[in-house]
């Protein structure tokens, strides 16, 4: 092969690792694609003692190799992120993991998130008022988690779910709650 099916070679091999790899973290692939990395690295690493006289060539290879890095530096910390039990997408499948193993509540009762979930939003929108130069003072814990609730309850009938997730945005430089339907029932 020449240099010019090399780079494209390359280029389509960074490709499919980057979907390998998302799909590792979203739980579709069981196994983190280590081959197809090392595959790579060795593939770089033939054409980094080589000499590439062709200039186009040449930054399109360090520009694949750069983008390579970046990547290769965001599935490490992705992983570690995973290790330490911090990472979101773990993190939530872990509390409806959770919710799915529990007792059936009786039916008068939903189910409620865990409380930690609640506060980890209302921490989220404190620090959001602080950013916003906005007074804290007057917004309570237990008020939020009312209106939290409140809200939970409402959106759940609407729109037929299991669950409500809730999140803080900062809109025309005032933070809101948004909320999305997180399970369908």
């Amino acid at each position: 092969m020449g240099i010019q099916e090399d780079v494209s070679f390359l280029e389509k091999s960074i490709a499919e690792l980057v979907v390998k790899y998302e799909q590792y973290f979203l739980g579709i692939e069981k196994r983190e694609p280590l081959k197809l990395c090392e595959d790579v690295e060795r593939f770089i690493r033939r054409y980094n003692t080589a000499t590439i006289i062709n200039t186009m060539y040449k930054f399109r290879f360090n520009s694949l190799v750069g983008k390579f890095n970046s990547y290769r530096q965001y599935w490490t910390r992705t992983n570690r992120l995973i290790e330490e039990g911090k990472y979101s997408r773990d993190r939530f499948k872990m509390a409806r993991h959770l919710a799915e193993g529990d007792q059936q509540p009786p039916a008068d009762r939903h189910p409620k998130p865990p409380e930690n979930d609640i506060e980890i939003v209302y921490q989220h929108y404190l620090e959001a008022r602080r950013k916003c130069n906005l007074s804290t003072d007057n917004l309570s814990r237990e008020t939020m988690f009312a209106v939290i609730e409140k809200q939970r309850e409402q959106l759940k009938s609407k729109h037929h779910c299991a669950d409500v997730e809730f999140r803080v945005v900062i809109e025309n430089g005032a933070p809101k709650l948004k909320a999305r339907p997180a399970k369908l029932s």
